[in-house]
């Protein structure tokens, strides 16, 4: 048996140095911010949840001090049955027309609901009740943290994204989580892009 040389070991030492630096180098990154993703698309949802379950009590309100808004009325609750049925596919986060589909009954619910807050400034004794008042205060809060959570997961998209394309990411993608895919983000509707219209 021959003797391991100097140059053996020094061979041996540059492949454990290399291992351990590699070990080291974002080899976890990819399933940390696939977690990261994961959480933050779960508060999106809680939000969304939480304002479509005001949405009746809201409807309610109204309807008993503005009855003949019936479209306004119409429009919010039609909005908010496309958000209740709408069936999540598993892969929504990579599925770009299932992720368009679910911001668009998002942003419908948003806009109709703006349109209804809108028509409220007519009735001065509804702007008054104490029930409305309260509603209103919660759809406020909700839309804020709808605002919040949709931020944090745009983040948390961003980092898990460009984790997937930018090396080392891309080779630890190929080499160790090749069913990694790139995760779907909100953009800007674009009726909410045109500068509004301000007039004196």
């Amino acid at each position: 048996m021959q003797k391991a040389t100097l140059s053996d070991w020094m061979k041996l030492l540059t492949l454990a140095s290399v291992v351990l630096w590699l070990s080291g180098c974002g080899i976890n990154n990819i399933p940390t911010y696939d977690e990261e993703v994961s959480a933050a698309w779960s508060q999106v949802l809680n939000q969304y949840q939480r304002r479509a379950e005001l949405v009746p009590n809201l409807v309610e309100t109204v309807k008993g001090y503005a009855a003949h808004e019936k479209e306004v009325l119409t429009d919010v609750v039609e909005a908010r049955a496309k958000v209740s049925q709408m069936q999540l596919p598993d892969d929504i986060l990579s599925n770009p027309e299932a992720f368009k589909q679910f911001q668009a009954n998002q942003d419908a619910l948003g806009s109709a609901l703006s349109r209804l807050l809108v028509t409220v400034e007519r009735y001065p004794d509804l702007k008054a009740s104490q029930n409305f008042l309260a509603l209103q205060s919660q759809l406020e809060g909700t839309e804020n943290r709808i605002a919040v959570a949709r931020r944090d997961y745009i983040e948390a998209v961003k980092r898990y994204n460009t984790e997937l394309r930018t090396i080392p990411g891309r080779w630890w993608r190929d080499f160790l989580y090749p069913e990694s895919e790139l995760r779907e983000n909100f953009s800007v509707p674009e009726a909410m892009q045109q500068p509004p219209k301000v007039e004196f």
